[in-house]
């Protein structure tokens, strides 16, 4: 690895939207026959190449999948060359959803020591002597037939991992979603554990509605994983978890998919149907004022509508409140999907994470103070980490 120092910053820049796949969990992939799978086939080359393929029916047998997925050394090159001091890695769908429960319990205790170890051992911070370079998101055993004690067993290992400061959960529970009834102490034991939960989307939405036309990863990456998203936090708005757990700290890939769009047109569907219009503390646009947006966006005109969604969150408390103009940038974090979306030219820098610090840095309306907090202050305060 380079030894290039990153140029000097006053703040830290902190990426909370970066995955790994541990040794121990593409071995995992790697001795499976149907998706989600790592296989090996012949390259154009003529040589051996390893394609991961995570959906039955992905486009061209998955993608190349190599080091970048597991090598903390290309991760640390990867945020020198983009000057990011601190990444908060977790691993990527789909987790362990593809497991039996008793497989799936013990590969999540196994992936979490995996997960300190790797952050632990990671160089300091270049330029923040107190911060680590790499913090990290747990894993649950979130699948079918698991006894909800397995998870709370889990949620207290995590709590003992100094370097991890989380839990990545997808949007299937323990087999029917979020809004599950069975995941109630589940959300008792995160909240009283004081971690995050970064919720990722893994399965999309239905396929046949992205036709024949042959379109590569664009439908189930653009539209299908924001809109899987959009749906899984309306439902836990609407069974009622964000009233429930109000200090529960949720952080949603893709900057919230269509959520901030569409949260008025959720609002108004509620209060006209009889079977919800009563069941919420709040009108629905207020919980977005609960919620954590990672900035992966791509756009400042994006980012700045999902910012606006938030400021004017408090102006629905049902106790009253106002719109507050600073509230959108203090819950909104900079993320890069590393590895993911590398560039289709081998050039130094990815375009999608230079779009994303472009973005931030371009939203109407914020100030030099707001860009430094979603491109590190948030984070840290988060995660309750000083530098």
């Amino acid at each position: 690895m380079s030894s290039t120092r990153l140029s000097p910053s006053p703040t830290p820049v902190v990426d909370v939207h970066t995955h790994v796949y541990f040794p121990r969990y593409a071995a995992e992939l790697r001795a499976r026959s149907s998706a989600p799978r790592i296989l090996t086939r012949t390259g154009a080359d003529g040589k051996p190449e390893e394609r991961l393929l995570i959906l039955d029916g992905e486009p061209g047998s998955g993608r190349p999948v190599g080091p970048q997925y597991w090598n903390r050394e290309e991760k640390l090159e990867f945020m020198k060359r983009h000057h990011i001091h601190v990444s908060f890695v977790s691993s990527a769908n789909p987790w362990l959803d593809f497991l039996p429960a008793e497989r799936a319990n013990t590969l999540a205790q196994a992936l979490n020591n995996d997960l300190e170890e790797y952050c632990a051992s990671s160089p300091k911070a270049d330029g923040f002597p107190g911060l680590r370079s790499i913090y990290g998101f747990g894993l649950l055993p979130l699948v079918p037939h698991i006894p909800i004690s397995s998870v709370i067993q889990t949620i207290e290992q995590i709590k003992t991992l100094p370097h991890v400061s989380g839990v990545i959960m997808g949007t299937k529970g323990i087999g029917k979603g979020l809004d599950d009834e069975a995941l109630e102490p589940v959300w008792e034991a995160i909240e009283s554990a004081g971690l995050v939960v970064f919720v990722h989307p893994h399965y999309g939405v239905d396929t046949q509605a992205f036709g024949n036309m042959p379109n590569g990863h664009v439908l189930p990456l653009a539209l299908g994983f924001p809109f899987e998203t959009t749906i899984t936090i309306t439902r836990l708005i609407l069974a009622g978890v964000l009233d429930r757990y109000p200090n529960l700290r949720l952080l949603l890939a893709h900057s919230g998919g269509a959520l901030s769009q569409l949260s008025s047109r959720i609002a108004s569907c509620i209060a006209h149907d009889p079977v919800v219009a009563k069941r919420l503390q709040h009108d629905a646009r207020y919980y977005l004022g609960k919620l954590y947006f990672d900035a992966v966006a791509y756009g400042p005109e994006e980012l700045g509508f999902v910012s606006e969604t938030i400021a004017r969150a408090e102006s629905y408390n049902a106790t009253g409140g106002s719109y507050n103009a600073d509230a959108g940038s203090t819950r909104m974090l900079f993320g890069t999907d590393h590895p993911f979306f590398p560039p289709l030219e081998g050039s130094q820098k990815w375009q999608s994470v230079e779009d994303n610090m472009k973005a931030i840095r371009n939203v109407r309306g914020w100030s030099e103070s707001a860009q430094a907090d979603v491109l590190g202050h948030n984070a840290l305060k988060l995660f309750n980490l000083k530098y």
